[in-house]
Parts: structure tokens; C-alpha cells; sequence
């Protein structure tokens, strides 16, 4: 596979790191086939050797004792909203990636709909500018229709020339169909994927959850899941047609992952991602009108999340994303159909995932990694990240699997605090954070 470049070794502004080694760890490295006690160097910003236990053969500025832990390609998150530019009062580069670090994310692709909308190539380069402040590699995707209006394509081919690593209106669905047939046709050519927000909105307007008893219980309107399927379904045709590469983001229920499902049988080229609050709760869990649970796309069905869990365990999922939305507390503190849609979510999605799936479903730890790891990696074609390959970038992230912890909001290190997981007690927990070679977050515990 043709995989885009992801920049220099070392992050912009930074001077270029030594040597670090990683000792005693527990490598997981899917992409590379790598499951066992290894030791891994680290120099100049790249993977220098990965050797048992005491053969390394290189000098080391600095160890890191691993032993107990486990040692993981760095993570990707290829779905955040950043808030910049336009809305830094809820979230910036700085804080978002901070709180990325703490999470285990050595990259994140921050979504466009900012205001103004990133949807040209002066935007891409200005996310991408040093003085930012991101912590953590940053990868922009732009938006695939001006100011994401959904009535003319942005320039695919510049904003690819600038950095940008794929184009959606995320929020804001493609409906035209000739429109979408054009977009998947320049990512035919191109190579650029078109990530899909799968809602048909004329069947969503003013609905707030689930379409379900629930839903009727609380006298709330509610999205039936067809809105989704069905946008998929189209889609899915679509890439078929035209060769181009559609990823799905944050996939919520069955029928959409059964058409899914079909897309990759007949070898379309289609991905999706799935994030930790749909894999954990279900539209049951939203008691009080809390509008910490409300998200687009909702909290659906039990049968949902068990399609879910499923489609993790058994490959249809190609990535975990978090798609974290922070929003200020006035913002969400108001009645649930006014509050806008979205929850925080960096800082939980490994010990959501370890707890939920590991624990309480027994998927094995080293499919968690690839949802987190390669697996993004190939969704993005992203060089030499997602792998712990001697030559690929040093990013690690390195986790223990068994720890157990309290996520307590008020200590995120995200601007916002619209989470419905605050007090939640989880199971495994981020030791390090390594960006290039470089230690960017140590848990303080």
C-alpha cells in the first residue's frame, strides 16, 4: 500500500532528541507481527532496534523501565475536534493535544468543521504552524465541500499538496449523490480518503437520541437508524462504482456495519471507526436528561452494541476514535434538545476499552492495540506511524493493561468537561506518552 508521508522525525520547534531505551516492556506490535518481552531503542527521533531482553546493542541518553507494562506502536486518533481556529474558549491545539498525550496518542486528525471551516489550503497550513502548540503529531483533514455546505467541492488536490490527510464535512453529511460520486471519484485518483458522516438529516431533524422506547419514554425525537444504514448503504455503492476510498466515521448500528460488511466482500474500498462511548453505553444509560449523553451519532440499542462488539472482535472494525467534542459547561448545561451534540473523550478511550472489551468481552489486548494502532495508520495511509518497524517514527505508547483508576473530570487536562464517564472506575491506564523519541506525558501514579 502507498503510504503518505507523515514529516520530519522530530516534532516542529523541537530540537532533534538522543536515545531512549525501553526496557522490561511487553511489545505489541501488530503491524509488524512483534508479541513478546522485548527491549526498544530509540534514536533521533526513529526506531533504532527492537532486541530481547539485554541485546540491545546501543548506547542509551536515557532508559525507561517498562517491566510490567506493555509497549505499543504509538496510538492514532483519527477522528478530534480541536476547536481551532474559531472556538478556543472550549478546546485548543495545545490543550486537545495535551489531553491527547494523556491518553496515549502520539497523533491526532482534527476535524474541520471550526469556524471558519478548514477548507482551504491557507487553513491547513495554519493548523499545522509550530506556534499551535500541539504536544503530539497533528494531522489536519479538510473539509470536502466549501465552508461544508455540501454544494461544491473544495480543492482535494491542494489541500492533499498542504498536508491535509483526508476530506469530510463531518457533521454534515454529503446527501447529493452526484456530489458524493464526485468526491469518491477524485479519491480514486487521488488517494484520499473521504470520510463520511452517515446521517441522512431529512430524516433527523430536531430528533435528539435513539429512535426506541427510550426515546418515547422521555418525550424526545429520535434518529431512527435507518438515517444512518441507509447513507451507508449509498455510500458504500458508490466507492464501489467509482474505486475511491470511503471511511466510515463513528459506525453505531448493526445494519450500518451489515452494509459495511457487504462493501468489503465485493472488495470496495470502504473502512469505518467506532468509538468508545458506543461500544460502552446504550441509549438505556441516559437517565435525568444528562447532556453529557448526548452525541450524533446517539447512544443506540443493546443489539447495536453487541453488533458492535462483534464487528470489533472479528475485523469489520478497522479503528477505535474517540471523536472527542469538547463544549463548555454553559453550553451543555442547558435543556438536553438545546444542548449541541458531542462528549470529551481522549482520556478515557483506553481504559473504556480495556475495561469493556478486554475485560468484560475478552478481546485480546493485541486487537485493542491494532484498533488504535495500525489499523488507523492504514485508514490514513500514515508512513511509518501505527508500527514499531526499526526505521518507523518513534512513537510509543506504553500502557498498563491491569491498572485501575478513577477518571475524575475535573482533572482532565482537556479545556472542557462534558463527559458522561466522570467517576468512572477503569482498567488500564497510560504509563507513557512518546512522541519522536521524545517523552511528552509520564503518569504522575
Amino acid at each position: 500500500m502507498t503510504m503518505r508521508t507523515s514529516g520530519s522525525a522530530a516534532l516542529p520547534g523541537r530540537p532533534t532528541p538522543g536515545s531512549l531505551l525501553i526496557k522490561g516492556g511487553h511489545v505489541s506490535d501488530p503491524a509488524s507481527g512483534v508479541d513478546g518481552e522485548l527491549d526498544v531503542l530509540l534514536c533521533d527521533g526513529r526506531v533504532a532496534e527492537v532486541a530481547p531482553k539485554n541485546k540491545i546493542r546501543g548506547p542509551a541518553d536515557e532508559t525507561f523501565d517498562a517491566r510490567g507494562l506493555i509497549v505499543a506502536p504509538g496510538f492514532i486518533d483519527l477522528h478530534v475536534h480541536l476547536r481551532e481556529p474559531g472556538q478556543s474558549y472550549k478546546e485548543t491545539i495545545a490543550s486537545g493535544t495535551r489531553a491527547a498525550a494523556a491518553g496515549g496518542f502520539t497523533s491526532v486528525c482534527s476535524m474541520p468543521n471550526t469556524s471558519p471551516v478548514v477548507d482551504s489550503a491557507e487553513w491547513v497550513r495554519w493548523l499545522k504552524q509550530p506556534g499551535r502548540g500541539a504536544v503530539v503529531n497533528l494531522f489536519p483533514i479538510a473539509a470536502a465541500t466549501r465552508e461544508s455546505k455540501g454544494e461544491a467541492l473544495t480543492d482535494f488536490r491542494a489541500l492533499e499538496g498542504v498536508g491535509a490527510v483526508a476530506v469530510t464535512d463531518d457533521g454534515r453529511p454529503i446527501l447529493d449523490d452526484e456530489l458524493m460520486r464526485e468526491a469518491l471519484q477524485l479519491s480514486s485518483e487521488l488517494n484520499l480518503p473521504v470520510i463520511q458522516h452517515a446521517e441522512n438529516t431529512r430524516l433527523t431533524e430536531h430528533a435528539s437520541m435513539h429512535e426506541g422506547p427510550t426515546c418515547f419514554r422521555l418525550g424526545l425525537r429520535g434518529m431512527a437508524a435507518v438515517a444512518e444504514s441507509a447513507i451507508v448503504d449509498r455510500d458504500v455503492q458508490l466507492a464501489r462504482a467509482t474505486g475511491g476510498h470511503l471511511h466510515v466515521a463513528h459506525i453505531s448500528t448493526a445494519d450500518a456495519l451489515n452494509a459495511l460488511r457487504r462493501g468489503k466482500s465485493s472488495k470496495a474500498r470502504v473502512t469505518c471507526e467506532v468509538t468508545p462511548h458506543h461500544f460502552t453505553l446504550i441509549d438505556e444509560n441516559m437517565v435525568d436528561y444528562n447532556t453529557n449523553f448526548k452525541m450524533n451519532p446517539p447512544l443506540r440499542s443493546a443489539a447495536d452494541r453487541e453488533a458492535i462488539v462483534v464487528a470489533l472482535a472479528d475485523g469489520t472494525i478497522d479503528a477505535i476514535a474517540t471523536d472527542h467534542a469538547p463544549h463548555a459547561s454553559h453550553e451543555k448545561q442547558v435543556e438536553f434538545e438545546r444542548s449541541p451534540f458531542g462528549i470529551t473523550g481522549l482520556e478515557t478511550a483506553l481504559g473504556l476499552a480495556i475495561t469493556e472489551l478486554h475485560r468484560a468481552h475478552k478481546i485480546p489486548i493485541r486487537r485493542i492495540v491494532e484498533l488504535f494502532t495500525s489499523g488507523p495508520a492504514r485508514v490514513l495511509n500514515l508512513r511509518n506511524r501505527g508500527s514499531l518497524a526499526v526505521g518507523d517514527c518513534g512513537d510509543v505508547t506504553i500502557f498498563d493493561s491491569k491498572k485501575r483508576w478513577t477518571f475524575e473530570a475535573e482533572n482532565s487536562l482537556s479545556l472542557s468537561r462534558n463527559t458522561p464517564f466522570d467517576g468512572w472506575q477503569l482498567t488500564g491506564k497510560v504509563a507513557a506518552t512518546i512522541v519522536n523519541g521524545r517523552i511528552v506525558y509520564r503518569d504522575r501514579f
